[in-house]
């Protein structure tokens, strides 16, 4: 959903869904109406799902007043649900219900309509048929007027006194005037309208309902994720194995997951080893190896073992419910250049009505001076009558205005191609969270990637020991162990592992102190025992020179050395090293081939940094950069290369710097105060995901811009045309909903974009 206030901190937030809230222009409509009730601090609107999200003070305005307000702006309700009882399920329902309403009102106005023609045909061409315009007046009651036009009319009026004007009034301004004002006929012998109304009306109702079943193609995506979901759980209860729907799970139960069967909820494994297929997640087929202690994600399936899961994150805290909230933020947002369009259709339905009813009055006044249009537009154009009087001709030039300028594609123009490149970015493991990231990522021109997690795997091993002389290495080992089993560091716990690999026993540690980019420090049995860089030592007082030859040796090797001090003097020093992802060299390589700079900028040393720099390509390296230091390494960066540098991190450290970058991207198996910051979250953690989301930021911006293009081409070229007489309301009709239909067809062929590295 996308942001239309800020919004201070409010004690309520309650979600409507608005099955006909089809398109920005009326989400627009229903915003401006929301936001003038006292107490609604925020509005949030989401066309993809239907849904807007409004934070408000329930002590100055309730889901009554606010049920009401959407009403009277001429939307219905489908459902009021609160943030607890949100369910994406919910918002699927609400959509098929709408889809078979919108079908029943097509239906029950399609048969009259099409009796119509098939009596108006022989009528014009062939024999007068007696009481035809009271025949015709009777079946184009129930389509104009009945189930078929009803709430298209009563969406108008309620539009209008609402001061706004959404697309329905012009509907029923250019299906209303044409059945009245062909009612005259049976006082005075004139044309009939009437058959235009029924079928300007009928083929609303048409596209309104190929609009409904096509926009449900484009947010499949969020409809295949609500399906994945397991819906019941064996749960072990007292010893006993119990059937439990899954939102029932609390955090702890124990699950038992059986061959074949999907993970009910996310979990670690407490007993069992198996292969699971985690392509919901992260789009790769190949099954991952799980065994005990392992994390496991809900909805990803169980290929064989029996595995028995403790349940960590339940309902809306499951990775499927955060991926398909972000989805739908991401197909709820607007991207920057909508703002522009926004405005325009803001002013589009006012200016409609203005030019039909001039378009009427010119014809009125100036009909004779107009002939001659009509005399060359009958040489080409079949439906045009140049012998029809001055008054006829302005009722078919001011219909045909209405009608063929109503703005659904100018409104579907964004979200549908927003839908799907979201829609496909989340079955890749690409998950962008906001319009505006899709728009900004195309122009990208740096990317900075942190190195621990994102070149690298993150999952260091301890590889050497040296103990200086009144040492040994276990005593070493054991006492940096000891002190760094403080620290959730990925590498102080390789330390910890790969002392307990060796067999040592590992003491407790106190008055335990964490240096920020120093190191670590704490007592053990007596002594204190000082775990970092130079500068920690040296700050204590300890001189490191007696280890500096191992320690550029170490680093020289691309390892991270720490020096090791016990009480007062130097001790030796441990190191680990992490391995380059097997993607990191080919997905640098491809992002240089875009023309993009990349950049790592690291809180290691300059050896360490150097030396994975090269195995990967990377020419550019910032090291020993500390936290605030990355947000002071972006700024430069886009001060030299304006405003397009996207910053790619998982840890905690990386949030300000994801934050300051112009596209913060997170590695999905990161922290999730990192992933909070990001605009984009690539599930995997594979660094090609980033060259893939760069080419969806592409495509997906390409056919908004052609989207954009055409709906307003259309509505520009067509309304002169129309105003002149030149285009009857029928075949403006049609027109309307075929440009509709183009665009989201357009949208859709975004699907066959070639994405990936290489492609």
């Amino acid at each position: 959903m996308t942001d239309q206030a800020k919004a201070p901190a409010l004690s309520a937030t309650v979600t409507l869904t608005v099955p006909g809230m089809g398109s920005d222009h009326c989400a627009g409509i229903v915003k401006t109406s929301l936001s003038r009730l006292t107490g609604v601090a925020a509005v949030r609107t989401s066309i993809a799902s239907h849904r807007v999200e409004v934070s408000h003070d329930p002590g100055k305005v309730d889901a009554a007043a606010m049920q009401l307000a959407v009403e009277r702006a001429g939307y219905e309700v489908d459902a009021i649900e609160t943030a607890e009882s949100r369910s994406p399920a919910g918002a699927a329902a609400s959509e098929d219900r709408y889809l078979s309403q919108a079908w029943n009102r097509l239906v029950f106005a399609a048969v009259p309509a099409t009796l119509i023609m098939l009596i108006m045909v022989p009528h014009m061409f062939w024999a007068k048929i007696p009481g035809y315009l009271l025949i015709v007046a009777v079946l184009a009651f129930p389509v104009v007027f009945l189930r078929g036009g009803w709430a298209t009319h009563v969406s108008a009026w309620r539009s209008l006194t609402n001061r706004t004007a959404n697309m329905d009034v012009l509907i029923s301004m250019g299906s209303l005037p044409p059945y009245l004002i062909g009612l005259i006929g049976f006082v005075y012998p004139m044309t009939s309208f009437i058959e235009m109304a029924a079928t300007i009306m009928t083929f609303h109702l048409l596209g309104r309902y190929l609009e409904t079943r096509a926009k449900g193609r484009a947010s499949q995506a969020i409809k295949r994720l609500v399906t994945m979901g397991a819906k019941t759980a064996s749960v072990l209860r007292d010893g006993q194995e119990v059937e439990l729907p899954v939102a029932e799970l609390q955090p702890g139960d124990v699950m038992v997951v059986r061959p074949g069967a999907k993970v009910p909820t996310d979990g670690e494994i407490v007993e069992g080893n198996s292969h699971l297929d985690e392509s919901i997640a992260t789009g790769e087929s190949v099954p991952v190896e799980k065994g005990p202690g392992d994390a496991v994600i809900g909805a990803t399936i169980n290929k064989e073992g029996l595995l028995r899961v403790r349940a960590t994150r339940v309902g809306a805290d499951t990775f499927l419910a955060q991926v398909i909230r972000l989805v739908e933020e991401a197909q709820g947002s607007k991207v920057p250049i909508q703002e522009f369009a926004d405005w325009l259709t803001g002013k589009f339905v006012p200016a409609v009505l203005i030019i039909s009813l001039a378009s009427f009055a010119m014809w009125l006044v100036l009909g004779e001076s107009l002939r001659p249009v009509l005399d060359w537009g009958a040489g080409f154009l079949p439906w045009v009558n140049p012998d029809l009087a001055p008054l006829m001709v302005g009722v078919l030039s001011g219909v045909a205005v209405l009608v063929i300028a109503c703005p659904c594609a100018l409104g579907l123009a964004t979200p549908t191609a927003l839908m799907v490149g979201s829609g496909m970015g989340a079955e890749r493991g690409v998950l962008i969270r906001s319009g505006e990231a899709i728009q900004t990522l195309k122009d990208i021109k740096v990317v900075v990637l942190d190195k621990t997690g994102t070149v690298t795997k993150g999952k260091p091993a301890l590889t050497d020991v040296h103990a200086l002389e009144g040492f040994d290495e276990a005593q070493v080992l054991r006492s940096a162990a000891s002190v760094e089993a403080g620290s959730e560091h990925p590498l102080a716990q390789a330390i910890v592992a790969g002392a307990r690999e060796r067999g040592l026993d590992i003491p407790e540690v106190a008055k335990f102190r964490s240096i920020t980019a120093r190191g670590v420090q704490g007592e053990v049995e007596g002594s204190v025992v000082r775990v970092g860089s130079r500068r920690l030592l040296t700050e204590a007082g300890i001189p490191p020179e007696a280890l500096e030859d191992r320690l550029v040796t170490l680093e020289t090797e691309g390892k991270t050395a720490m020096l090791v001090a016990i009480g007062d003097r130097p001790a030796g020093l441990v190191a680990v090293a992490d391995t380059i992802k097997e993607d990191s060299r080919a997905a640098i390589a491809a992002m240089q081939a875009l023309g993009i700079h990349v950049v790592m900028v690291t809180g290691d040393n300059e050896r360490t940094a150097r030396h994975v720099a090269a195995q990967v390509g990377l020419d550019e390296v910032k090291a020993g950069v500390l936290p605030e230091g990355k947000v002071e390494a972006i700024r430069a960066l886009q001060a030299q290369h304006g405003e397009k540098v996207a910053m790619v991190g998982d840890g905690i450290n990386d949030a300000p710097a994801l934050k300051q970058a112009n596209v913060g991207i997170a590695i999905g198996a990161g922290a999730d105060v990192a992933i909070e910051a990001a605009d984009v979250t690539l599930v995997t953690g594979e660094l090609t995901k980033v060259v893939e989301a760069i080419q969806l930021s592409k495509a997906t911006f390409r056919k908004i811009v052609e989207n954009l293009f055409w709906a307003w081409f259309y509505n520009l070229a067509a309304i002169p045309v129309a105003a002149l007489g030149l285009l009857h309301p029928m075949i403006g009709v049609i027109a309307m909903t075929a440009s509709s239909l183009s665009v989201i067809g357009n949208s859709l062929l975004l699907r066959r974009a070639r994405i990936g590295v290489g492609k």
